[in-house]
């Protein structure tokens, strides 16, 4: 297994090698998502969200495993992935957002309340649910690359993070960065997010995935033990 750390060059490597198809998938499935969540109520736009856009990412996910391997047709394979993936995603996404609800009337509740204590109930809840989105880093690319059932994606990931801890909550904070980063301009997020973490989460998780060569094999025959072709 590699350090997150090759992960991270290689993930860059390809995302400059490939930054046309990574812009092109991340302004798809923006093109669909922006016009809806500026104009549609708050409540709206977040089914809207779980409903399309989500799935829509996922697809996008399946479409870089697939350009990984060498294969093309991006646009066909994300919106194929979409509909093939559509039902696990949108669970997924209504489990995300169900501790988001957790978090916010956490917060609303234990907040109208003086005293250490309810704060500290409202943050160890914080705690919680943060400890989860966490545990589900690789619960999508799961999916999307070794076609499993969504609840078993989902065991699967907290079992890689509880086995390699260090490295996903890495993995994690980097896609955060990522997230915080692009968000500071509209335009950026909307070009490259979703592109970019596609390649990002597919890499991260294939490590994870690849079972330990022996330490007598050459180098050059471990050089793509995750199964993608080399850029």
């Amino acid at each position: 297994m590699r350090k997150l750390s090759q992960v991270i060059v290689q993930s860059g490597v390809w995302i400059y090698r490939e930054i046309i198809a990574v812009a092109l998938l991340s302004v798809v499935s923006s093109l669909v998502l922006l016009p809806f969540v500026f104009f549609l109520p708050v409540g709206v736009a977040l089914v809207f969200i779980a409903l399309v856009y989500v799935p829509l990412c996922t697809g996008a996910l399946d479409a870089c495993h697939r350009m990984l391997k060498g294969e093309r047709g991006l646009l066909g394979a994300m919106f194929r992935g979409a509909v093939r993936h559509y039902g696990a995603s949108v669970v997924f996404a209504l489990v995300c957002a169900l501790f988001v609800v957790i978090l916010a009337s956490s917060w609303w509740y234990y907040g109208n309340r003086s005293g250490t204590f309810y704060f500290a109930l409202a943050v160890f809840q914080t705690y919680f649910v943060a400890m989860f989105f966490v545990s589900q880093t690789y619960t999508l690319p799961l999916v999307v690359q070794e076609r499993i059932g969504i609840f078993a994606a989902m065991g699967k990931s907290v079992k890689l993070f509880a086995s390699h801890p260090g490295y996903t909550f890495g993995a994690f904070l980097q896609i955060v960065c990522l997230a915080l980063l692009l968000g500071l301009t509209v335009v950026g997020f909307a070009g490259l997010f979703v592109g970019m973490v596609g390649i990002y989460a597919n890499l991260i998780t294939a490590n994870l995935l690849t079972k330990k060569e022996e330490a007598s094999e050459p180098e050059s025959g471990r050089a793509n033990a995750d199964g993608f072709r080399a850029v």
